[in-house]
């Protein structure tokens, strides 16, 4: 099938306001506030587009477009947005220039760049790894071989560059796509496979030792997953546990060597998987008391449908409500079927645009993007399941390449700091979809994206007051007073 590329524009504003004060806009008719504008229309990205200005504005109409915001009803606080540091990521990173690896770290870390604060990374190789690797020489049950000098070469340089940018911010967790190959029941690290019963503890302390070595170097270790996609049987590394074997892993003996070791801080984060199962997941396996008590998060991907408009958020709605004292974690996500010639299409910002604002507004309280960073190819990646990402090197020619992933996501992390609390916000158009969050000095920040073909004008409302807002067709908008 051949498909024109469609031209169309994007618009990304964000919206911050003082909002400690009770009324606060009954009480300052005629403020204004600034609007950062991107378009791929006029080819402009994060460009300060002037002001627009707040004035009194009693019940709306409902012939008015309108995203209302409630500054008194606040909900989950932000650990952090962010993105995952893979082999793939760290092995193109180190093929380009000095000046391009300083380019990357400021664009995603920098004071001008995306405010990133977190970072993942796989405990073992993954797919967006160049080979297959373990830690650990073959049936070593004791795990005295032990050594993460694979990751020495590109991971960790990579990490602490970041962790380095990032300063006290930093939030760093790791995942495991598969245990060493001789831990489990079909004796591959590809294609599924259990965790045999009789190495649950081996693998158990196999964290630990990962955890112990990654501190002795520097980078604290803030959180983990148990297992990545623990129902996907894939061509590369994976594992399968069921909600009952992974609950059974986690409070028999992960959990308690965790806390054993003095891990008792670490931020243990369950399924890992896509939205359609979550909640099965999380009722089966924090039911049990006695493995909730090990359990800080529940993570989730975005992969769950080939259709990317239909996702099931309101499933996370369902499992916040559920278990209000766990936080909801986007591990991961991506455009799959990478194809160069398209890395500047508008669709894949407004995938990132249309599941990190649905995925806050149903409790998310973490959100970490997949590869910050891979090369021409979409990899490496050793099996060719290549893929986009918000940056995009040609190690080649050295060219790097801000796809609208980059920007989307930016229109967000870079003006919601961690801490920030949701503030309630609300659409009277489907085409406008729209979140708001207050930052600790008071700031509001709100979001507003159009992904329909039709421009659209409307109001921001707060209180009584209002400002009128432009959402061209295929825009997403915030706003700064």
């Amino acid at each position: 099938m051949v498909c024109k590329k469609l031209i169309v524009s994007y618009l990304v504003v964000g919206i911050v306001f003082n909002a400690n004060a009770q009324n606060y806009w009954k009480k300052n008719t005629g403020k204004t506030a600034k609007v950062i504008f991107t378009s791929s229309k006029t080819n402009e990205k994060m460009v300060d587009k002037g002001i627009i200005k707040f004035e009194k504005m009693d019940q709306p109409k409902e012939t008015d477009a309108c995203i209302f915001v409630a500054p008194e009803f606040k909900y989950q606080k932000l650990i952090g947005i962010g993105g995952a540091i893979t082999d793939a990521a760290a092995e193109t990173f180190y093929k380009l220039p000095k000046n391009k690896q300083k380019e990357i770290i400021d664009a995603y870390y920098g004071k001008n760049g995306l405010g990133y604060t977190v970072v993942r990374t796989n405990m073992n190789s993954c797919d967006f790894s160049s080979d297959s690797y373990t830690y650990v020489r073959d049936n070593d049950t004791s795990l005295q071989s032990f050594t993460i000098a694979h990751d020495e070469k590109y991971k960790i340089p990579l990490i602490k560059e970041a962790q380095q940018a990032i300063g006290n911010n930093f939030t760093f967790y790791f995942s495991p796509w598969s245990p060493p190959a001789w831990m489990k029941s079909n004796k591959s690290m590809f294609k599924g496979g259990r965790l045999e019963n009789t190495f649950y503890q081996t693998w158990a302390d196999y964290y630990i030792k990962f955890i112990k070595e990654y501190e002795k170097r520097g980078i604290n270790v803030w959180g983990l997953t148990v297992q990545n996609e623990p129902m996907a049987t894939q061509t590369w590394e994976s594992c399968i546990y069921t909600a009952e074997e992974e609950g059974t892993f986690l409070k028999n003996n992960l959990g308690p060597t965790l806390w054993k070791n003095g891990y008792k801080d670490k931020k243990v984060m369950i399924w890992d998987h896509n939205r359609d199962l979550i909640y099965q997941r999380a009722t089966t396996t924090l039911g049990d008391s006695e493995t909730s008590k090990f359990v800080s998060g529940i993570g989730y991907h975005w992969y769950e449908t080939w259709n990317n408009k239909t996702q099931l958020f309101d499933n996370l709605i369902e499992t916040q409500r559920a278990f209000p004292n766990k936080f909801l974690a986007f591990t991961e996500g991506c455009k799959e079927q990478f194809d160069m010639s398209k890395i500047y299409e508008v669709s894949l910002g407004e995938l990132y645009g249309r599941n990190m604002i649905n995925d806050f507004n149903k409790g998310t309280a973490l959100w970490t993007d997949w590869n910050i960073l891979l090369d021409e190819t979409g990899g490496p990646n050793h099996v060719g399941n290549f893929c986009f990402a918000p940056i995009i090197a040609d190690t080649k020619t050295g060219e790097v390449h801000y796809t609208y992933e980059y920007y989307y996501v930016g229109h967000v992390s870079k003006f919601v700091k961690p801490n920030a609390q949701r503030i309630g916000t609300s659409s009277n158009r489907v085409a406008l979809t729209s979140t708001t969050f207050m930052n600790e000095n008071g700031q509001l920040v709100t979001v507003v994206m159009n992904d329909t073909d039709n421009d659209i004008d409307a109001h921001l409302w707060i209180e009584g007051m209002s400002a009128k807002l432009s959402a061209p067709a295929h825009s997403i908008q915030t706003v700064i007073l």
